[in-house]
């Protein structure tokens, strides 16, 4: 069983208590207990291919969980495996995409559609405590890996599902066009021009935190009661519950959202592009009054907040085009470092528009890049979590097809060489 929040906390408190007694043997536990991965002792098995469902199985590895991802041999596994950049080897098995959420596990290729691989598959249940599946609606009742099968196979098991539509609609969710019908793309853009994509699978990406939570949470029920869950999400509804103000705007309001740029409906100047002098580009996120004061103060026209037009918030909200121009003429005449390093100590929210290489580079970034094998990811969690190791030194690099299948075979379901090469000769193992 993982370690809960409520025993490492009992741990602490029982330790800080000996103080006074502290030995060199006292001290290391202590150091150790400080450090543990909070999910060590997790079994976590992952059915799910693409981005959603793995950045999960990521999340969970980097917090202590041991993770099999169970790849189809039929399509030579996950399939963004051959998702590729053109300057990438086409020979190699992990591609950047799918390095991107799949750090931390072991690879084992297994054909469930065959009955001696849906076996071992079941006995792999029996192992877990949670798993991970992206399957249409009907494709897992159909192959036998629904909750309601699997978890006759394993009591108390966790089951997080991404859906595209949830459990009514059989319809296969695909971020592209979940943007499009939950209305991202729709206000994606700028005025007059065509409806954009989000440049990230974004809608993927939220869908996958909201079942990172529901997850945790049924872990904590699990810990209360004894009992497993199912735990569903669906990407249309991650992507409407993400709509926030947008869509309180018509809920509320009556406003339908309409394509704004970067600018935001209710705040000036917020999220605007503004050209400096050396060829560079800044944005603002003046949230109040005072801020924007401040900011004309910088600018060198401080009489500038003091127009009626543009006192306050919702006077500039109503003449934005007015506002944007006076600060797009004045901004003009600065350096990019230079105004920036004025806005930063009058604590005026600003920032210069930079590409992902320069993102990288940041101090703040450097603790959530992995590397290794000439692999290269991102860290799935960022959260500082006090008394948890954040040290993910010792995470596997993204695996290859297939690449730990007898090593899951011979050591967690205790399989002989002579089974696997056997399983192997059915075809039943990639």
């Amino acid at each position: 069983m993982f370690v809960s929040l409520g025993l490492l906390q009992a741990s602490r408190t029982k330790l800080v208590a000996a103080i006074s007694k502290l030995d060199t043997f006292v001290i290391i536990l202590f150091i150790v207990v400080q450090n543990i991965k909070i999910l060590n002792g997790l079994k976590v098995l992952e059915l799910a291919s693409v981005l959603a469902g793995p950045s999960v199985g990521q999340f969970l590895a980097e917090c202590g969980a041991e993770v099999i991802k169970v790849e189809n041999p039929g399509t030579t596994g996950d399939v963004t495996r051959s998702w590729k950049l053109s300057t990438e080897n086409p020979e190699n098995s992990v591609s950047a995409y799918f390095s991107s959420v799949n750090w931390g596990k072991k690879s084992l290729a297994l054909d469930i559609t065959q009955a001696e691989g849906y076996k071992v598959l079941l006995q792999l249940v029996a192992w877990a405590d949670v798993v991970l599946a992206s399957y249409k609606p009907g494709d897992d009742i159909k192959l036998g890996v629904d909750y309601a099968t699997l978890s006759a196979y394993k009591e108390g098991l966790v089951y997080g599902h991404i859906t595209g539509y949830g459990r009514t609609n059989d319809k296969v969710g695909y971020d592209a066009i979940i943007q499009a019908e939950s209305g991202f793309m729709y206000l994606n853009g700028e005025p007059n021009g065509a409806s954009v994509k989000m440049p990230v699978a974004l809608v993927d990406v939220l869908a996958g935190h909201q079942l990172k939570e529901g997850i945790l949470l049924a872990l904590l029920q699990k810990m209360q009661s004894g009992k497993g869950s199912y735990v569903e999400v669906s990407l249309y509804q991650a992507a409407i519950s993400s709509l926030v103000n947008q869509a309180t705007n018509w809920l509320q309001a009556g406003v339908e959202p309409q394509k704004m740029g970067s600018e935001h409906p209710n705040i000036v100047p917020y999220g605007r592009a503004f050209d400096t002098s050396d060829g560079g580009q800044v944005i603002l996120a003046v949230g109040n009054d005072k801020q924007f004061a401040q900011l004309c103060r910088i600018l060198g026209k401080e009489e500038l907040a003091q127009v009626p037009e543009f006192a306050t918030n919702a006077q500039r909200v109503k003449n934005r085009e007015q506002v944007n121009a006076h600060l797009q003429a004045l901004i003009a005449t600065w350096p990019q470092e230079e105004l920036l390093k004025q806005l930063d100590k009058a604590k005026i929210p600003a920032g210069g528009i930079q590409p992902i290489s320069k993102a990288l580079q940041r101090e703040e970034a450097e603790p959530l890049l992995l590397h290794s094998d000439k692999k290269a990811g991102i860290r799935q969690f960022c959260a500082q979590l006090e008394g948890s190791s954040s040290d993910t030194s010792a995470l596997l690099a993204p695996p290859d097809y297939g690449q730990q299948t007898q090593q899951i075979l011979q050591e967690v379901l205790d399989f002989s060489l002579q089974q696997i090469e056997e399983l192997k000769q059915k075809g039943i193992l990639g």
